[in-house]
């Protein structure tokens, strides 16, 4: 039965020894076809696993709810198992190899008696694409079978497209029990292969997401010379209808999603400027012949946080949910069979059902909708999509910009001087705790290039990759960091975001054109407050900007410390450009 879909010894091989493990009772293999999709979907809706919408207002639109203890990612049970502890680093958990496939293949043990396995076959990037990874994910979830539809290429084309090749990433997902106490999300770099146990959650279960397009791809690019990073791609169009590409890296709650769908300023619409979305979340990136770095997003959907995303904030992303979507955690409004979530508009339902299925409403006082509620929906529904969203070779970077939520340390923008200059600021990369996240707010926590959750080996061999990546570029784009979060006296922002952050953008794509200059401070370049664009911005002047770029020496050497303890638990694994680097500030900021 299985040779009707694939010859590829491998695979047969892998899908032969999940079933004698986990003994589900029927396994189907996914081939993309849109009957057996609908056969799913019913399926689903019959067992209450999902629960179909209003099929005007949202066409092939489905609300999921996950188990009440599984509502995200689970940075403590995740683990990266190499056969040497020292290989993972500091910053990952361990766990040994043997003892990992031991230990939880005892807990995938039977784990799918009285259930289906399927079968999926996917594929990273466009299928064909030289760029582009293929996956194998078998689960006992429809969910997540469908959710795969969303978020990467699935079917019998990327059955053909692998051959016979063993290069494929081996995924298994079991929601077993949905134990917490026995959940683990398992990365194997050194056999491409991922287990993941007792989750039902999106970020632990969808196997293409963090797992394999970070974790394991990060692994990969180190050996086969590429890289996979936590960064959203967008092109800016001028008026002359040139297009030119940025790759961005920045922490939750920094806005990532908003940059990456930005909706220019009416000043500059108006003139004709236009803003394509190619990712808003990873980006593969790889030495072009030509010497340039090219990027593609290897995923094919959103996988977005709902609360909110409304037609203020970001309208592109909630346009996108319009249809073929699946909702997770939201608020069912029993009114229209539609969805809700806090801050979509003013008009909570006065009949509906909270993210668990109980009788709700915004008089409640509680909220609704899970904090991490999301919308899983295809990136070909954007608006704002890219025509580039699909090409083969991907897009070639003009720049690569970090940025983090600082109250006072980080300007604006600044340049990199060179390229290890612009990794070590990546690797500096720092976010103050918000409201929104537990414990203390306004601590620094180290985010290096927003991969700290997701770098699957040691970080520090991590920066050496980057600093050989930067031997290999012949045509480097420039590094730059922005900061849109620096706050006044009273803890109000200074600068406006949004679709202004274009402004400084177009700043950026200046300086890598050698259009403008820059002065020069202790961390890099800033720019001349003139040549930031202000037209039509109130309450802001050129001696905002001034204070906006200010380089304040002080509160830098009180940084330097904590970028001095960070780098430490590294030991002598640390590149030496990094210490070079971090020399030269502290030399800098001593002038």
């Amino acid at each position: 039965m299985a040779q009707e879909f694939t010859t590829n010894k491998q695979v047969l091989k892998f899908v032969e020894e999940s079933v004698a493990l986990c003994k589900p009772d029927n396994v189907v293999w996914i081939t993309g076809d849109e009957a057996q999709y609908e056969a799913l979907r019913e399926e689903a809706c019959s067992t209450g696993e999902m629960i179909k919408l209003n099929q005007e207002l949202l066409p092939n639109c489905y609300l999921h709810r996950s188990a009440v203890n599984d509502v995200a990612r689970v940075e403590g049970r995740t683990f990266i198992c190499t056969r040497k502890e020292e290989d993972a680093g500091p910053i990952n958990n361990w766990m040994d190899p043997q003892k990992a496939y031991k230990e939880v293949g005892a807990i995938f043990e039977g784990a799918m008696k009285g259930r289906t396995m399927y079968v999926i076959p996917f594929s990273m990037g466009a299928v064909g694409s030289k760029f582009s990874k293929i996956g194998i994910e078998l689960t006992d979830s429809i969910y997540v079978v469908l959710s795969m539809k969303i978020m990467t290429r699935v079917g019998q084309n990327v059955l053909d497209a692998l051959g016979d090749s063993n290069d494929f990433v081996r995924g298994l997902h079991s929601k077993a029990d949905l134990d917490a106490e026995k959940r683990y999300i398992l990365h194997f770099p050194e056999d491409n292969t991922i287990w993941s146990v007792n989750s039902g959650y999106g970020g632990n279960v969808l196997l293409g997401k963090k797992c394999f397009a970070l974790r394991i791809a990060s692994f990969q690019g180190k050996n086969e010379g590429w890289m996979a990073e936590h960064m959203l791609i967008l092109g800016i169009e001028n008026p002359q209808g040139e297009v030119k590409y940025i790759a961005a890296a920045f922490p939750s709650a920094c806005g990532k999603t908003n940059l990456a769908m930005l909706i220019p300023p009416e000043i500059y619409r108006n003139k004709g400027y236009k803003v394509w979305c190619v990712g808003d979340d990873i980006a593969w990136i790889r030495v072009g012949e030509d010497g340039r770095l090219w990027a593609i997003n290897p995923e094919n959907g959103f996988f977005g946080v709902a609360p909110g995303t409304n037609m203020k904030s970001n309208p592109n992303a909630l346009l996108s949910t319009k249809k073929d979507s699946i909702f997770t955690n939201v608020v069912l409004n029993l009114e229209n069979n539609t969805v809700w979530w806090e801050s979509m508009d003013k008009n909570p339902p006065k009949n509906a059902l909270n993210w668990k299925g109980e009788p709700w409403n915004a008089e409640s006082g509680e909220k609704g909708a899970h904090p991490n509620s999301r919308f899983t929906a295809p990136a070909i529904n954007c608006p704002c999509i890219s025509n580039q969203f699909e090409a083969a070779n991907g897009v070639p970077l003009s720049a690569i910009v970090f940025g983090g939520r600082r109250a006072k340390t980080a300007p604006l923008v600044y340049q990199s001087r060179d390229w290890n200059a612009g990794v070590f600021v990546g690797s500096i990369m720092a976010s103050e705790t918000t409201a929104a996240a537990t414990g203390a707010v306004g601590v620094v926590r180290r985010d290096p290039m927003a991969m700290r959750p997701f770098v699957g080996y040691n970080m520090a061999d991590y920066f050496a990759h980057w600093v050989e990546m930067g031997k290999k570029i012949t045509n480097k784009p420039q590094i730059f960091n922005v900061n849109w979060f620096r706050t006044d006296d009273e803890g109000n922002f200074i600068w406006p975001g949004f679709g202004d952050n274009l402004r400084v953008l177009e700043w950026i794509l200046k300086r890598c054109d050698g259009e403008v200059d820059a002065k020069e401070t202790a961390i890099g370049y800033v720019p001349y407050a003139k040549d930031i664009n202000i037209e039509g911005l109130e309450g802001i002047t050129e001696q905002t900007i001034e204070e906006l770029t200010t380089v304040d020496k002080e509160t830098w050497t009180e940084e330097t410390k904590g970028i001095e303890e960070f780098y430490a638990q590294f030991g002598d694994r640390l590149p030496k450009e990094l210490s070079e680097n971090l020399a030269t500030l502290k030399a800098n900021l001593n002038k």
